[in-house]
C-alpha cells in the first residue's frame, strides 16, 4: 500500500503486546531502514545484551521467555515507527495520529510513541516488569487460555464453577466471541474442558507461563507503581486510549496508574477499539511484530478500515518487500 495514502485520515496508531512475538521479527526492516537499526543497537547498549541477535536468530524458547519477549517486542514495534516515520519524511509528508493504543505491554510501546516516555526507560521498565512476572508465575504457577465462540457471560460462569481448584478470571476480551481466561494451573485446566463441553468452537492454551491480567498480578502492579512513580513521563503529545478503562487518558498521574493496574486488570480491547471509533476515527494502523491486533479490530468493527505496517511500502525504491518479517510467524491471541 502506498503510503500517501494515510495521509489525512483521522488515524489510531496500535501497539501489539506478548503473544506476537517470533524468531525472525525485525530482522528485514533493520536491513532496509538506518532508523530502525538505531532503534536496535540502542535497545542492545541499554540492556547490555545483544537484544537484536534473540529477535533476529532466536533461539526461541529464550525469546519467549516473558523476560526477553517484552524488551523484544517493545523494540521491534518502535523500529517499525521510526521506519515508518523515516519513510514518510523522505516522501515529505507525515502523519498525526488521533490517539494511540496498545494491547497490555503495547502500551508501553504506545506511550513512547506518544512522547510520553523514553525509549531507554520503557525499556528498562518491561524488562523490570517482565522478571517481576515471571518471578510471580514460579510461585503460583498458572497460565492463559483463549476461549473462541462463547459469550462472555457463559466464559464467566466456566470461570465461576472451576475457581473451586483456584483461581481463574476473564483476562482479555479481544473481540466479540474471543475471550482469554488467565489463573491458576488446575482451575485453568478445568475451565478449559468446561469451555469446550458448553460448546465453545475452540480452546486454545496459549504459549505463556504467566497468569497475566489475573489478581495473582497485584504485587506485581504494586511493584511497577513503585517503580514509575520514580520515572520521568511527560503530557503526551497524542492521548492514550486505556486497556483498564477504555478510556481516553492524557494525564500523566492518570496514565502512571494505568500502565501498574493493567498487569492485574483484564484488557478491555473491544471496548479499546469502540472507544477510539467514536472519536471518529476511520483508521487503525498496527506497528509492531505480527498482525493479530490487525485481525481483532475487523472482527470488531467491520466498517474500520485495520491495516499493518507490514502492508506498508516502508522499504526504499528497488529493497526487497517488507513482509518477508512475517512469513513464518504463527498467529497466537494476544495475551499480555
Amino acid at each position: 500500500m502506498d503510503l500517501t495514502t494515510l495521509t489525512g485520515k483521522r488515524l489510531a496508531l496500535i501497539f501489539p503486546g506478548q503473544g506476537s512475538q517470533h524468531v525472525g521479527m525485525g530482522k528485514r526492516i533493520q536491513q532496509l531502514s538506518a532508523a530502525a537499526r538505531r532503534v536496535f543497537a540502542q535497545a542492545d547498549e541499554v540492556l547490555g545484551f545483544s537484544l537484536s541477535r534473540l529477535c533476529f536468530e532466536g533461539p526461541e524458547a529464550e525469546l519467549n521467555d516473558t523476560i526477553n519477549a517484552q524488551p523484544a517486542i517493545l523494540t521491534v514495534s518502535l523500529a517499525y515507527l521510526e521506519a515508518l516515520r523515516e519513510r514518510l519524511r523522505a516522501l515529505g509528508t507525515t502523519i498525526q495520529p488521533a490517539l494511540v493504543a496498545g494491547h497490555s505491554l503495547g502500551e508501553f510501546s504506545a506511550l513512547v510513541a506518544a512522547g510520553t516516555l523514553s525509549f531507554e526507560d520503557a525499556l528498562r521498565i518491561v524488562r523490570e516488569r517482565g522478571r517481576l512476572m515471571k518471578e510471580s508465575a514460579q510461585e503460583r504457577p498458572g497460565g492463559m487460555a483463549a476461549i473462541l465462540g462463547l459469550a462472555r457471560d457463559a466464559v464467566e460462569d466456566v470461570c465461576k464453577e472451576a475457581s473451586v481448584l483456584g483461581l481463574i478470571v476473564v483476562a482479555n476480551d479481544n473481540s466479540p466471541g474471543q475471550l482469554v481466561i488467565s489463573g491458576e494451573e488446575a482451575a485453568l485446566q478445568q475451565a478449559m474442558e468446561l469451555a469446550r463441553a458448553r460448546g465453545a468452537r475452540r480452546v486454545v492454551r496459549l504459549n505463556v507461563t504467566v497468569p497475566s491480567h489475573s489478581p495473582l498480578m497485584e504485587r506485581v502492579a504494586q511493584a511497577l507503581s513503585d517503580l514509575l512513580s520514580r520515572v520521568p513521563l511527560r503530557e503526551p503529545d497524542v492521548p492514550l486510549v486505556s486497556n483498564v478503562t477504555g478510556r481516553v487518558v492524557s494525564r500523566v498521574e492518570e496514565l502512571r496508574q494505568a500502565l501498574a493496574q493493567q498487569v492485574a486488570q483484564p484488557v478491555q480491547w473491544t471496548t479499546v477499539v469502540r472507544a477510539i471509533a467514536d472519536q471518529g476515527v476511520t483508521t487503525f494502523l498496527e506497528v509492531g511484530p505480527g498482525q493479530v491486533l490487525t485481525g481483532l479490530v475487523r472482527k470488531i468493527r467491520a466498517d474500520l478500515e485495520a491495516l499493518s505496517v507490514h502492508e506498508l511500502a516502508l522499504e526504499a525504491p528497488g529493497a526487497g518487500a517488507l513482509d518477508h518479517d512475517v512469513s513464518n510467524e504463527r498467529r497466537r491471541g494476544a495475551n499480555g
